[in-house]
């Protein structure tokens, strides 16, 4: 098959053509590190409100810290409205926070579609080209890039006039999480969306994401839909080497063999010296619990051992209960596939009459949440 030359978000290349996608509670700098060094192209932090930038929320001014060797610092932002963003734009820039910008158009969160955000705002076309054009013209040569959904739902799709409006006003690429907002992380994602997003926006490169679980998925969703380069989320959860399949498969080399339990067991300690370094041991160990079932997910690692490591207090209680494993154990077949959260489609949220006009560009009063990671 053939495989995407060297993808280029601005002046950055990005090889290989793989993106970390921003996961709220999952992208900050410690797992950003581990993909990193496991050969992810461009790997964003998590979800970042521009209310909250602007007004230098204590919380928000931690989660954008970068490692000393990112690079491309990345960042996701979040707005409603385009005022706004404009202004955290400016401040990035201003205060060179990153050297790059993805804007949040897919998020299918109740408390972020109710206000108009996330996913629900493609709908509000007028709406969506004034806060794409705001980033844009603040953001100098920092290059900006928008991710977003299918639609809100069957019934309402947005994802062609949402890809054409962002290269209209100057995105320098697209991405497509190929799913409605009403699906959530349900059911299978929609690859041939992908495909005609790619043949109605020419200009600027086209991301595929959804349903990336393996590195020959990733082959398999270029080759179906050829879009620029992907974007994984749910697939790297406790999963950060899979950056390093991808790598291979981009380059036409063998994939490697999975890792056994005790060189998951490293990755995993090495995980927790980093969230341990960004946010203090404890808070850090307490932040690793939720990565656990994904670490060991399809590994014979017993109900007792699952439920100590998930309630894990220190580096040495850490350590202690890694000390307890089998290291050689092969790493199993079933440990491939979905993983993270999946649930079941929904009825989206929206502000009352959302869906009455599509080219009413009024901001949602209250829109602006003040928090950042989703």
């Amino acid at each position: 098959m053939s495989v995407p030359s060297t993808l280029k978000i601005g002046p950055f290349a990005v090889d290989p053509p793989v993106v970390l996608a921003p996961m709220a509670g999952i992208t900050n700098v410690a797992f950003r590190q581990l993909c990193r060094q496991y050969g992810a192209g461009l790997y964003v932090c998590e979800m970042i409100t521009a209310r909250a930038l602007v007004e230098r929320d204590a919380m928000t001014m931690h989660m954008i810290t970068f490692d000393e060797g990112e690079s491309p610092r990345s960042m996701q932002l979040y707005g409603v409205d385009p005022k706004n963003v404009g202004e955290a734009t400016k401040m990035i820039v201003d205060e060179n926070l990153a050297d790059h910008m993805d804007m949040n158009f897919g998020c299918p969160v109740p408390k972020v579609t109710r206000k108009g955000g996330g996913a629900a705002l493609p709908y509000k076309r007028e709406l969506f080209r004034q806060i794409v054009r705001a980033a844009v013209r603040n953001a100098g040569d920092m290059p900006v890039t928008v991710k977003f959904r299918i639609g809100i739902d069957d019934d309402h799709l947005t994802y062609l006039d949402a890809g054409r409006i962002a290269a209209d006003e100057g995105a320098q690429a697209v991405a497509l999480h190929a799913r409605t907002a009403s699906q959530r992380y349900s059911g299978k994602a929609d690859w041939t969306a992908i495909a005609r997003l790619k043949e109605a926006v020419t200009s600027i490169p086209v991301l595929g994401n959804g349903d990336i679980f393996s590195a020959q998925d990733a082959l398999d969703m270029v080759a179906e839909t050829g879009c620029d380069g992907v974007v994984v989320g749910r697939g790297c959860l406790g999963r950060p080497w899979l950056f390093r399949d991808l790598q291979a498969a981009f380059r036409g080399e063998p994939v490697p063999e999975g890792p056994n339990l005790g060189e998951v067991a490293e990755v995993l300690r090495r995980h927790a010296q980093l969230l341990a370094a960004h946010d203090g041991e404890h808070k850090g160990l307490r932040d690793l619990r939720k990565h656990m079932a994904w670490y060991w997910h399809g590994f014979p690692v017993g109900g007792d051992t699952r439920r100590a490591f998930a309630m894990v207090s220190s580096l040495q209680e850490l350590d202690d209960l890694i000390g307890t494993l089998d290291g050689s154990v092969p790493f199993p077949e079933n440990a491939e596939g979905p993983r993270g959260r999946q649930g079941s489609s929904a009825k989206v949220v929206l502000p009352e009459g959302w869906l009455d006009d599509p080219e009413d560009a009024t901001v949602p009063s209250g829109a602006d949440v003040m928090h950042s990671g989703g």
